[in-house]
């Protein structure tokens, strides 16, 4: 290490740098100052003493004006993976136990609906009783930043563009479909074609759009009516699917999804019904994470339980 490098290891105050991914991820000295409980020319201040430390504008800012510099950019992306490892060192510190006690952090998709998932959870929680679970559920790219910044033991999402810094593996295959509910004037009709779909109402979810990981829904519901317009979005299944169920429009669910929905007449099952737009979900891990036991422990169950089903058998509502 150079003496330069020993000098900044040496004064750099890391709390500034918690601070500074704070403040980027806000946009603003106001929000950012309100997240962290402090004054406003506090978070001026920290700001001005880690550029001076650095050597470095990291962020210019005036009225209506705030940009991030390359050297902000590069700061804040070193910044997050040191803030992530400081937020792991206690999980770490209690996991050091003959029990199996850790905490697991799982970032999901809304809309993952998997028994084989199911039983390794439940599989997990018989053989380690001591250890607890908690899901958060968000948009895909919401999943992939709490996997990045290593806040997430893992994650299962979808995926559109991956990661460099991530892994991934391939979790199963699921299809979309397009539902009414009873208060629509196509429930229950038979003999539908695309070309009936022209003209209505729809909803769908936030991540419908043709740069996003839903673009093959995307695709289909513009191919069956590019100008109707969309009265009703979520990021989450439940909530599309109420929003289907109210009437509201016309709607994209997973067809193995939707199927009991359709089997107890809640929803009708709308065209077309070949060739259904294909949506891959993947387990997502950072390797630069340092897991606990728990952690690992079903981290492993998890990919050695899709290791030993085949494809074919992983694949939903085609």
């Amino acid at each position: 290490m150079d003496r330069d490098a020993e000098n900044l290891a040496r004064h750099l105050d890391w709390n500034l740098l918690r601070m500074f991914v704070v403040l980027v991820d806000s946009r603003s000295i106001t929000l950012a100052a309100s997240k962290l409980g402090l004054q406003q020319p506090s978070v001026s201040s920290a700001l001005k003493r880690l550029e001076e430390t650095l050597g470095r504008q990291l962020i210019e800012r005036g009225p209506g004006k705030f940009r991030v510099t390359d050297a902000g950019q590069q700061l804040y992306r070193e910044a997050v993976d040191i803030n992530g490892s400081i937020l792991r060192l206690s999980t770490l510190m209690r996991d050091i136990t003959e029990t199996v006690q850790g905490h697991v952090k799982i970032a999901m998709a809304s809309h993952v609906l998997c028994e084989f998932f199911d039983d390794v959870l439940g599989d997990f929680h018989i053989q380690h009783p001591k250890a607890t679970v908690e899901i958060i559920v968000g948009p895909s790219h919401h999943v992939i930043e709490q996997v990045v910044s290593r806040q997430a033991s893992f994650g299962i999402c979808l995926v559109y563009h991956k990661h460099p810094k991530l892994h991934y593996q391939h979790m199963f295959r699921e299809h979309f479909g397009l539902y009414c509910g009873p208060k629509h004037p196509l429930f229950g009709k038979p003999n539908l074609t695309t070309a009936d779909l022209a003209g209505n109402n729809w909803v769908s979810f936030t991540t419908d759009q043709l740069s996003d990981v839903l673009r093959p829904v995307t695709l289909l519901r513009a191919k069956a009516a590019p100008q109707d317009a969309i009265v009703g979005s979520s990021a989450n299944l439940e909530e599309v699917r109420r929003m289907i169920l109210s009437g509201l429009g016309i709607g994209p669910l997973p067809v193995h999804v939707a199927k009991r929905d359709v089997e107890m007449g809640y929803l009708h099952r709308l065209p077309p019904y070949e060739d259904p737009p294909e949506i891959d979900v993947y387990v997502t891990t950072n390797p630069a994470t340092k897991l606990n036991r728990a952690e690992q422990l079903l981290l492993d169950d998890l990919t050695k339980r899709i290791d030993s089903i085949p494809l074919e058998d992983r694949i939903f509502g085609g």
